[in-house]
């Protein structure tokens, strides 16, 4: 054997030992019982820094190799000293008494912020940065935006040696749910689930009047409830439905447009919403099944609009269907589909009929994905192909799990700061002087500043952060602590398709070669409901109370739905401009009504 053969077999048996570690130890917290969040939460950290440093790091150049070797060990060890001393370290109270302590509190940060720039660029890295500057001069801040001056060793040990900071219930939420979720996706999609929502969608929709658009639409939904990531549905069930549309003659920046909206709208889907519902399961209290029943009429809603822009634009382009020739066997629709079906009813009987916690219903899950990975999609039982499979669920979830806590962790570091410093609480007192103390000037500046920061930081970090600081303005205004909540998360959403950095729209429009800003613009008008049904939420509350008030819920999803029906018809379909006036008034009417009444 060549020595570059080796070192490949090092390399990748390394790889999978790190993984299986990562897999193991997460699924392994949910059926141990009660572990010290001080022994839980740093290894955490620990397991996923070889994955952001060395494992899963694509760099190039001899310092970046180096440094990340080097941040990757001290931060390990740094790590591991944390859970050791946890008996230790929890009557310091958040206080720092050495030097050495202060060094491993530096080291910690340090890790985590560079940790989190290697992942996903500078722009969160830069403002956990400010918000440590904060911490540190804000005592030099004349008026009110200043602060009294925190002793180092207390503030940095809260933020690194306490149940705050670093290893905060938003950490918890990494560590308890969302990684397990993660995991839960990717054992799905190693084996024929991906290719179950592709055959289901296909089916669903592949004859109707632009068909192939909206087979993007079931498909980025189903797979996007799994995902949580608006870029990773776009590239993953783009593959497929992009050359399709294109192949159909769709225009380009329609087909672009459909799966990045189609996309993300996956983030906002039950039953799993990517890591924001648990986040918000940690900061509202409010049970997570209410949280997805919550969101679910409005979800729906949002693939209604996008549906009837694919209705206007089919008729407008004379879009044809999927061929009949291309339209998946019936036999393969139910064989694939069972691959995620099963998984899905044993997480959902768990959750709603066994009463089990999220966490523990997605373990069975896993158990019985796993169990599905035994054989393909044709019944047939390989070695090779299982030991494949097996090796892409485990290296997938290492690296998605090692993505999201690199991002949760350095958001961890701004809550921290902002409750520590009681910045959080000026904002929230700026916002209610600067709107006057009435709601819709709040939810505007609220919204303006959602759509800024989602700009430069992924959806989960952009709806916590936001909902730090404006969270508690909007429901001193009367807003119930769900309807502020998802309020902010969809808003923090907006910049997937909004100029001028609108993720999910550059990618697909790299993948069909179309200018961005056409994509973007056909991806708005698509997917306006973005903009309108977080507003909705607000008029009409009876939208997300589908668990107390089923009826009344209803009314309101038919409501909404018909206002929107006309708002993206006279958006889309209608040329005259007095009659799309007229179509848009209508529907605002419509949505506008509860309003009106009280």
């Amino acid at each position: 054997m060549s020595e570059q053969v080796v070192t490949n077999y090092l390399v990748r048996w390394t790889k999978l030992s790190f993984a299986t570690l990562l897999v193991v130890y997460h699924i392994a917290l949910i059926f141990s019982g009660l572990v010290p969040n001080l022994v839980s939460r740093p290894l955490h950290m620990a397991l996923i820094l070889p994955w952001i440093f060395i494992l899963g790091a694509a760099v190039s150049g001899s310092f970046l190799k180096v440094s990340g070797w080097l941040l990757a060990v001290v931060g390990i060890a740094c790590c591991i000293w944390v859970a050791i001393q946890h008996d230790y370290l929890s009557d310091q109270y958040g206080s720092l008494q050495n030097s050495s302590q202060v060094l491993i509190a530096t080291v910690l940060l340090i890790t985590v912020v560079e940790g989190a720039r290697r992942v996903i660029g500078w722009p969160l890295p830069m403002v956990a940065l400010c918000a440590l500057l904060y911490g540190f001069f804000g005592e030099y801040i004349p008026g009110e935006f200043g602060h009294s001056g925190l002793p180092l060793a207390s503030f940095l040990g809260t933020l690194t040696i306490a149940e705050g900071g670093l290893w905060g219930s938003l950490t918890g939420v990494s560590v308890g749910v969302v990684s397990i979720f993660v995991i839960f996706g990717a054992v799905l999609n190693a084996g024929a689930a991906g290719k179950g929502f592709m055959n289901l969608a296909t089916a669903a929709a592949g004859r109707l009047d632009g068909g192939a658009a909206k087979v993007s639409v079931i498909s980025s939904a189903l797979f996007g409830s799994i995902s949580g990531s608006a870029s990773a549905n776009v590239a993953s069930t783009g593959a497929i439905t992009l050359p399709a549309m294109t192949l159909l003659g769709y225009p380009r920046r329609l087909s672009a447009a459909v799966e990045a909206v189609a996309s993300s709208g996956g983030q906002i889907m039950p039953p799993l919403m990517g890591a924001g519902a648990f986040v918000m399961v940690e900061l509202t209290r409010v049970p997570y099944t209410e949280i997805v029943l919550a969101a679910l009429l409005p979800a729906i809603l949002y693939f209604v609009a996008v549906w009837v822009g694919i209705n206007a634009y089919a008729k407008k382009y004379e879009l044809k269907s999927v061929t009949k020739s291309d339209l998946p066997d019936r036999k393969d629709v139910v064989i694939t589909t069972g691959f995620f079906v099963i998984p899905f009813t044993v997480l959902l009987g768990g959750m709603f009929v066994g009463n089990f916690t999220p966490q523990y219903s997605a373990c069975l899950a896993i158990i019985v994905g796993l169990l599905l990975l035994l054989v393909d999609d044709q019944f047939i039982f390989r070695l090779r192909d299982i030991g494949l499979r097996l090796e892409s669920a485990l290296l997938t979830s290492a690296k998605q799990v090692s993505m999201i806590a690199a991002i949760i962790l350095c958001a961890s570091i701004v809550v921290g700061v902002l409750g520590i410093t009681g910045l959080g609480v000026k904002i929230t007192s700026l916002i209610l002087s600067g709107s006057g103390g009435l709601l819709w000037p709040s939810l505007l500046l609220t919204a303006i500043a959602c759509l800024i920061l989602g700009m430069e930081v992924p959806t989960t970090a952009a709806y916590v952060i936001c909902v730090s600081v404006a969270g508690p303005a909007l429901i001193s205004l009367g807003l119930e602590p769900l309807q502020a909540h998802l309020f902010i998360f969809w808003f923090a959403l907006l910049s997937t398709i909004t100029p001028p950095v609108c993720g999910a729209v550059f990618i697909s429009a790299g993948m069909v070669g179309e200018n961005w800003l056409k994509v973007a613009i056909t991806a708005m008008s698509l997917g306006i409901g973005l903009y309108i049904i977080p507003l909705s939420m607000i008029i009409n509350p009876n939208l997300i109370r589908l668990e107390q008030m089923p009826f009344l819920a209803l009314v309101a999803f038919f409501q909404v739905g018909a206002g929107l029906i006309f708002i993206s018809h006279g958006v889309i379909a209608i040329a005259k401009w007095w009659l799309k006036v007229m179509f848009i008034s209508l529907g605002t009417l419509l949505i506008c009504l509860p309003l009106v009444i009280s």
